[in-house]
This record gives structure tokens, C-alpha cells and sequence, in this order.
């Protein structure tokens, strides 16, 4: 199942997330997802594996034009002369002479001028035909009205926390818009921990309405997540690096929710995000280096 974004290029829906991959399990995810199907890979900069990424693709045996590769640019490298060396440091990690999507990793209101000669560069990137698409991450309505005021290409698509508990109508309906592709990380349910947010948070895949969907349809909590999103017209990154979990995460292919299934999970929303608050300044993680191999 594909997407098509909004300067044409196609994207495939369903993607393998790799946040809090460790490194040396990174590799052998990734090949493992390629060898199920998967055909889109979602890295970044900090989370320190696109080296492995890399190796995972190569040692698929798949020629690079298969392979969708989506990386994020850190903060520490924003700005225009760095973020253009910070493809560089990317594509030599992922050893790769282009990348399919490049997106910013966090909109970083504290110095969002910054921010945008950031996403000045993507678009001489994408210009220069180094990235097939540009996009951003995390960026609120306030963010892509403040960004699109003075940049030219709007961002193909928006990476957000997403799930059945969270799933921010708001920023939805503005990328929606401005016909940017709302991208869910975190889209079955807030498994991965951010110290100091949501410790009190309930864990989605244990939510009776959708075991009760899953029972209905013989599939997993996760499955029906996963299926509630690409009926809604979303891409989505799983992450695991369990062989089985990362094909139970693809087999969302062979069903179909109802209206009223769909509607049942919209309604589990709570309004509270798990990771990270966009619009909070976090001056040592954002100070965080990127190194050069």
C-alpha cells in the first residue's frame, strides 16, 4: 500500500521504525522488516544508527531503488551551511548517494530561525535532486503557519506522536490543509519510554475496545492499530527488532474496520501526549552533537 505525497512521489504506507533500536540489533530489524515486505525504513540522526540502517538494507540484497529511506536532521545541526552537511553525514552513515525523505526533527521554538534556514537547505536538497521529499516532525499548527510564511516548498509530510489515545485532531486537520501527509510515530500506543513524560500513562494495547475489535477480526491489539491508521490515510513506523513482532506489525493487509470500529477508536483519545511537548525548549538535548561518521 502506497501513499502519494504532495510533489508526487510515492511513499509506502507502512514503514519500520527504529527509536531506541540499539545498534546492534538495528541491523538485523532492518533485514529482517525487508525480508517480510516492508519497503520504508524511518531513521535520524540522534538516534545513532543509521549506520546500521545502512547495513540492514544492504544485506537485504535489494537494490537501493526499492528501499524507501526516510532520515530526520537533530537540531544541532540546524541552520542552513549545516544543515546541508548534515545530509552528507547522513547519506555517509547510510551509505547511500540520496535519500528518499528528509525531515527536521523537532520545530525547536526557541530558535526557530534556525529552524527555518534549516528547511531552507532541505529544499536546496531537494532541488538539487539529493532528497526525493522533504518533510518536518513534530511541528504544530502554530509551527507549519510560522514555517510556510517564509519557506516555498510545503513539507510533504508531518511525523507526530500518534495513537488511539493521542491522536491530536488539530495538527491532523492542518496538515491536512495544506495537504501535508500526517505520519504517526509511536502508532500502537506510546510503548516507548520518554523519561520525566507520561509516567502515569495507561498502556494502549491492553485497552478492552480494541481487544474486543482485534477478537472480532482475529488480530492483535497492535494489528488493529496499525489498520486503524492506513484506513484513515496515514503512514505509520512501527518500531520493534522481534522478528515476529515486526511481521505481525505487516499483516494488517488482508482486513477491513468498520465505520463504527474506526469511530470506537477515535473516541479512545485523551488528549495527553507521551513524548515530548514541541513547543518546550530542551536546551541540552537539543545541544547534542551529531557526530561526523
Amino acid at each position: 500500500m502506497k501513499l502519494t505525497l504532495n510533489n508526487g512521489i510515492t511513499m509506502p504506507a507502512l514503514g519500520l521504525g527504529v527509536f531506541q533500536s540499539a545498534p546492534e540489533q538495528t541491523t538485523a530489524a532492518v533485514a529482517a522488516a525487508l525480508a517480510t515486505g516492508y519497503r520504508h525504513i524511518d531513521t535520524a540522526a540522534a538516534y545513532g544508527n543509521e549506520r546500521e540502517v545502512g547495513e540492514g538494507i544492504r544485506r537485504s540484497g535489494l537494490d537501493r531503488s526499492e528501499v524507501f529511506i526516510e532520515t530526520k536532521v537533530w537540531v544541532s545541526d540546524y541552520g542552513y551551511d549545516q544543515t546541508l552537511h548534515a545530509w552528507d553525514k547522513a547519506t555517509g552513515k547510510l551509505g547511500v548517494d540520496y535519500l528518499d525523505m528528509l525531515i527536521l526533527h523537532q520545530p525547536a521554538p526557541d530558535r526557530f530561525e534556525q529552524t527555518t534556514a534549516a528547511y531552507k537547505a532541505l529544499e536546496t536538497l531537494l532541488d538539487d535532486g539529493r532528497v526525493r521529499a522533504i518533510g518536518v516532525s513534530n511541528f504544530m499548527p502554530h509551527h507549519l503557519e510560522q514555517l510556510l510564511d517564509s519557506t516555498d516548498v510545503v513539507p510533504a509530510v508531518n511525523q507526530i506522536e500518534l495513537h488511539p489515545y493521542f491522536t491530536q485532531p488539530d495538527v491532523q486537520a492542518a496538515d491536512a490543509g495544506h495537504g501535508i501527509l500526517t505520519q504517526a510515530w509511536s502508532p500502537i500506543g506510546g510503548i516507548t519510554f520518554y523519561p520525566g513524560w507520561g509516567e502515569e500513562r495507561r498502556n494502549v494495547m491492553e485497552d478492552p475496545i480494541i481487544a474486543a475489535i482485534g477478537r472480532a477480526h482475529s488480530k492483535s491489539p497492535a494489528q488493529v492499530m496499525l489498520r486503524w491508521h492506513l484506513q484513515q490515510g496515514r503512514s505509520a513506523i512501527p518500531k520493534s527488532t522481534n522478528p515476529a513482532r515486526i511481521a505481525e506489525n505487516f499483516d494488517v493487509f488482508d482486513f477491513e474496520l468498520g465505520a463504527d470500529e474506526l469511530a470506537a477508536i477515535d473516541a479512545l483519545n485523551t488528549g495527553n501526549r507521551n513524548g515530548p511537548d514541541p513547543d518546550q525548549a530542551r536546551p541540552e538535548r537539543f545541544a547534542m552533537v551529531i557526530p561526523e561518521a
